[in-house]
């Protein structure tokens, strides 16, 4: 009943579910490629499995057991310290040189911009194992291309037995050397493809009123390209945080552990030590925090009704 006079209630607005409906098979085909994994490990993880497991089959319950382990190692401080360290260097590595790149091939010509695209498309379209073994040659002492190059130059002495694996600052420029050259294209494609649609008058209008390279960058270009810059961030700590190929090939964690991040001490731990259940265990801490550091972002970026 409602009282003579008084407004009804506001009825609630029925959202359709068509959208939801449509979204429903990609849904499902990541909770089957994903979630199973996902929920896989964090079993794994709880469990005493070991070498032992895989031959008889028996497996004990650990419960936390792995994680305390994992917490209290010594490794955990140095390891964690380095892969986010590691990740924020070739993040900003990326960002920046993509950026550059996109920059200038709204400078270039339509010939010229073409022939750019394809050379990065190219390099993308390699895939990592492969680029890595050639950057692996390009850098091979004796027989390297690259010790060649810098000992015919000179600057640098003799080069031609250099080893750039034996410290553990060369070491990590080479693989960010390799991992910002494999990740740049997207981000230069990608920001350039928002650079196309900034209006030509915003420019011209700044260019009548007098405005510098910089100040144009800072009150145009870089309002128009905060969304896409958002997100090939979130994207490029997603890479970047989880990258194990380039290292374990280049370096396999060493010289003496200093180049081991969360992803070779997970592959370590489980099978070089066949302790898969505090493998699994740094598995699952480090998918934590790599949904910590990008939830903050994305969240913002909801929150100010940006869409990505």
């Amino acid at each position: 009943m409602t009282v003579a006079g008084a407004e009804p209630p506001p009825r609630r607005r029925r959202r359709p579910l068509l959208p939801y409906g449509l979204l429903l098979p990609a849904a499902a085909i990541l909770a089957l490629t994903l979630g199973y994994p996902l929920l896989r490990l964090v079993l794994i993880s709880l469990q005493d499995y070991g070498l032992r497991s895989l031959f008889t089959g028996v497996v004990g319950w650990a419960g936390t057991a792995n994680y305390i382990a994992v917490l209290q190692s010594p490794d955990l401080t140095p390891v964690l310290a380095r892969s986010i360290g590691f990740c924020a260097a070739l993040v900003i590595g990326t960002l920046v040189i993509g950026l550059g790149v996109a920059l200038l091939m709204r400078q270039l010509g339509r010939r010229m911009r073409a022939a750019v695209m394809f050379a990065l498309i190219a390099a993308w379209a390699i895939p990592n194992v492969a680029s890595t073994l050639i950057w692996q040659w390009l850098f091979q002492p004796v027989y390297g291309v690259v010790n060649w190059l810098l000992t015919r130059v000179g600057v640098l002495g003799d080069l031609t037995q250099h080893d750039w694996t034996t410290s553990a600052f060369s070491a990590f420029t080479l693989v960010w050397l390799l991992v910002v050259w494999q990740s740049v294209p997207f981000v230069a494609l990608t920001l350039h493809a928002g650079l196309t649609q900034i209006p030509r008058s915003y420019y011209e209008a700044a260019a009548i009123d007098g405005a510098g390279p910089l100040r144009v960058f800072t009150t145009i270009t870089l309002p128009f390209l905060r969304p896409i810059l958002g997100l090939v961030t979130i994207l490029s700590v997603i890479w970047d945080f989880t990258v194990f190929n380039q290292i374990w090939i280049l370096t396999q964690g060493g010289p003496s552990g200093r180049t081991t991040t969360l992803g070779i001490w997970t592959f370590t731990t489980a099978f070089s030590k066949n302790s898969f259940g505090q493998g699994g265990a740094i598995a699952v801490v480090s998918v934590v925090l790599l949904i910590a550091m990008t939830a903050v972002y994305v969240r913002r970026l909801v929150r100010s009704g940006e869409t990505i």
